[in-house]
């Protein structure tokens, strides 16, 4: 439930609160007020309306990484399960990238190549999350890969694919379920330090993470224009997290 609130807020918002944006009140952070709910911005501009309209970007962009890393993830996962030989390359990716940190990463390639946008950062943020997520999901299809009628399909001489899809993937549904959700919330935290640190400007003055930044140095006089975002920004990774974990784990109560 709070993720449907805060999903339907992001698309209300998107909808009406757009032709708000860019129309200040003169006063910058100005005190909540029956005019202005929770006070304006630094640019004078009303902070429930860009509230309401900054989390579209972050969300859909969060949604393209998680889904890129769970997807690659799980096949790669089950892939390795069969095949386990490549387990030790798997391994060594995973330390490697372990040993990166992310917001260095996303300094190095983003400001070398600043026309690589927001896609860049898609990009980057799969390439990075891939490998840790492939070897949890490894793990987790061992033990189906190993299962008699994974073994009697591969004794028949099904094919890799259909084995991968039709055999070991189906059994990992609440693994994949579960990973998606921590994709989500890792997707979240990237892509708001990327939008935080200007690195893909395209996000707008209303994503949320550009609000927090923006908005710091009047943090005193009104704090709303940054704990309101900055909070947007939990919920929204929390509540999906706990939804998909929620809705994983009803199945399972239910037998």
């Amino acid at each position: 439930m709070p993720a449907v609130i805060v999903l339907a807020v992001i698309a209300v918002g998107t909808v009406t609160a757009s032709g708000g944006q860019g129309r200040g009140s003169g006063v910058p952070f100005a005190a909540p007020s029956p005019s202005h709910w929770l006070g304006t911005d630094a640019r004078s501009e009303d902070v429930l309306t860009k509230l309401a309209a900054g989390g579209t970007t972050l969300a859909l962009i969060a949604a393209v990484i998680a889904v890129g890393v769970t997807v690659l993830a799980a096949t790669l996962g089950a892939f390795v399960a069969l095949r386990p030989r490549w387990g030790a390359t798997v391994g060594w990716l995973t330390d490697v990238t372990m040993l990166i940190p992310p917001v260095l990463l996303m300094l190095l390639v983003l400001v070398s190549w600043p026309q690589g946008g927001i896609w860049a950062l898609v990009v980057l943020a799969v390439v990075i999350g891939t490998p840790y997520t492939t070897r949890v999901l490894a793990g987790a299809a061992a033990p189906v890969a190993g299962s008699g009628y994974v073994q009697v399909a591969e004794a028949a001489g099904e094919s890799l694919p259909y084995l991968v899809f039709g055999q070991v993937l189906p059994n990992l549904r609440e693994t994949i379920a579960t990973q998606l959700g921590l994709r989500y919330v890792e997707a979240i935290y990237v892509v708001s330090t990327a939008a935080f640190l200007q690195l893909i400007p395209a996000v707008g003055p209303s994503n949320w993470a550009v609000m927090v930044r923006e908005n710091a140095s009047g943090l005193l006089l009104n704090p709303a224009s940054v704990v309101a975002p900055a909070l947007a920004i939990a919920v929204l990774a929390v509540s999906v997290n706990v939804a998909v974990l929620g809705g994983n784990s009803q199945p399972g109560r239910q037998r």
